[in-house]
């Protein structure tokens, strides 16, 4: 990023100087009672705060941390459930001029021990529930501190003119990749990168101040963050948190809030539609639901958007890139649920066949360059992996692009089936085997094979009462016209498929499962 492509962002109007800590502080102003975050939960009407005591809660949190020795430019773990509060200290080590070290809420200590390892804060802020895990995960030196026990989360008015809060360009986020694969790489991010996101998401959704947000992807994790955090406050919406997703818990809280804007993976989406809740509430508030990160089955969301009336919102990008192409109010039907959407003309996207540019042929592994990148890993790791020769930041995934300029995800660089030397998709495969009425959630993976190499494996977590063997499946895509080379040679059937920390189907885990099967 250099000196004058930050300031071509700014005349753009697409970074800015007000920081999120502001927003909170204008929202407190204007809107001093009105609900700025409720925590929701099946057999209570759960806790909420208002914009004024979300702001005062965040001013003698920092205080509390500045106490404890937290400085301007020092890494701050936070290792909470996702509820207002884990919002109230984003917003107070912000006020103390530190970067935060985010851990999804559903990391492993393995994964935790990693993160802590690698970005060396000065103090970890966890729950009273996670206590314990962070302090095996915490390396010895390291001080934990729990909300609620050592640390209390006050609402009385206190100035706030003794703290030294970040800048907007300034690093204000350590988040891990969500780790779908492997241990996790840290992510560094300004407030900015997630800024622009913002406001092309407002724009896309025709977001307003009075929406109400359910997201339901942890935190810390990019989706999460601009989501829960940074749109709300930029916004001045009330936002309701659900501490661990379920699709009839989420279902009833969008009754009972009357939420309209609802946030997920695709994999939570698919849960959802597979559910009976989502037949037996109201979800007609509803008018938006943003849905990314993984491929989404055609079949079972048109008939979300005919039973709710709701518009179906899929963007492309990542952790590391943000934004490369989103879906709008104004797509067609076929356009948002079969596309991640148009190309964001200032995210200069181009198409790459290794280090060669292969944009004309339409077909490759995306890379691009604009105001919604990250930062890059944290002390450069595999720097030459993320970023051609050139200096665009890549994409894992192998896309197309239509003569519109609409992407298609095809893949993952790593997530083709190379069966007899034919690549076979398997995002084709689980789009197909998801158009089963019994299917919830399909998960496509290479299984090792003597005479092909690999063949086209696929686990499958089933709705509920729902039964399916591998020869009715296959008879079923038969019926249904699919090409041959989609079937699955092998059907694996689970209560539930692994998730990763940030909620999507950890296909690694798949992979490694059925070598060792085999």
């Amino acid at each position: 990023m250099t000196s004058a492509e930050a300031e071509q962002y700014r005349a753009a109007g697409w970074w800015s100087d007000v920081t999120l800590s502001d927003g909170v502080r204008r929202n407190a102003t204007s809107s001093p009672d009105k609900a700025a975050y409720i925590d929701f939960t099946l057999d209570s009407a759960g806790r909420q705060f208002t914009w004024s005591e979300f702001d005062n809660a965040a001013t003698n949190l920092a205080y509390g941390l500045r106490d404890l020795g937290v400085a301007p430019g020092d890494h701050v773990g936070l290792w909470h459930g996702d509820t207002a509060t884990i919002h109230i200290a984003l917003a107070a080590i912000e006020r103390c001029g530190a970067a935060v070290v985010g851990l999804g809420s559903r990391v492993g200590v393995r994964e935790a021990e990693h993160i802590l390892s690698t970005t060396q804060p000065t103090l970890l802020v966890t729950d009273t529930g996670r206590r314990g895990l962070a302090a095996d995960a915490a390396e010895k030196s390291l001080r934990v501190v729990a909300l609620g026990a050592d640390l209390t989360v006050d609402t009385q008015p206190r100035p706030e003119s003794a703290l030294s809060p970040a800048g907007p360009d300034d690093v204000f986020l350590i988040n891990s990749t969500s780790g779908t694969t492997g241990m996790p790489k840290c992510v560094v991010h300004t407030q900015n990168r997630w800024h622009y996101f913002h406001l092309k998401a407002v724009a896309n959704g025709g977001l307003t101040a009075d929406d109400v947000f359910l997201p339901i992807i942890p935190t810390p994790y990019g989706f999460g963050i601009w989501t829960s955090h940074t749109t709300p406050i930029h916004l001045g919406a009330t936002t309701v948190r659900i501490e661990r997703f379920d699709p009839a818990a989420t279902c009833a809280a969008i009754e009972r809030h009357r939420a309209t804007v609802l946030c997920c993976v695709s994999t939570q989406l698919a849960m959802i539609l597979a559910h009976p809740a989502s037949q037996d509430h109201d979800l007609s508030s509803l008018r938006v639901v943003f849905t990314g990160g993984e491929p989404l089955p055609y079949t079972q969301a048109a008939r979300f958007e005919e039973i709710t009336g709701v518009a179906i919102l899929q963007f492309y990008g990542s952790n590391e890139t943000g934004m490369l192409s989103a879906t709008t109010l104004a797509d067609t039907l076929d356009r948002r649920l079969r596309t991640a959407g148009r190309i964001v003309p200032e995210m200069q996207v181009r198409l790459f066949d290794g280090d060669r540019d292969v944009t004309e042929s339409g077909r490759g592994q995306p890379a691009c360059r604009g105001p919604a990148l990250s930062l890059g890993y944290l002390g450069g790791t595999d720097h030459d992996k993320l970023f051609t020769k050139d200096g665009w930041m890549r994409m894992g995934d192998i896309c197309e692009l239509d003569a519109d300029g609409y992407l298609t995800l095809t893949g993952r660089t790593s997530d083709f089936i190379l069966r007899g030397g034919k690549n076979i998709s398997a995002v084709q495969v689980e789009e197909a085997v998801a158009t089963h009425p019994a299917v919830a959630v399909a998960a496509a993976v290479a299984m090792p094979d003597k005479v092909f190499g690999e063949r086209v494996c696929v686990y499958v977590e089933l709705k509920q009462a729902g039964t399916l063997d591998l020869p009715t499946l296959v008879e079923h895509l038969l019926a249904q016209g699919i090409s041959k080379e989609l079937l699955p040679e092998r059907l694996v059937v689970l209560d539930e498929l692994p998730r990763s920390s940030g909620g999507k189907v950890a296909k690694g885990q798949l992979r490694e499962r059925i070598r060792e099967e085999l």
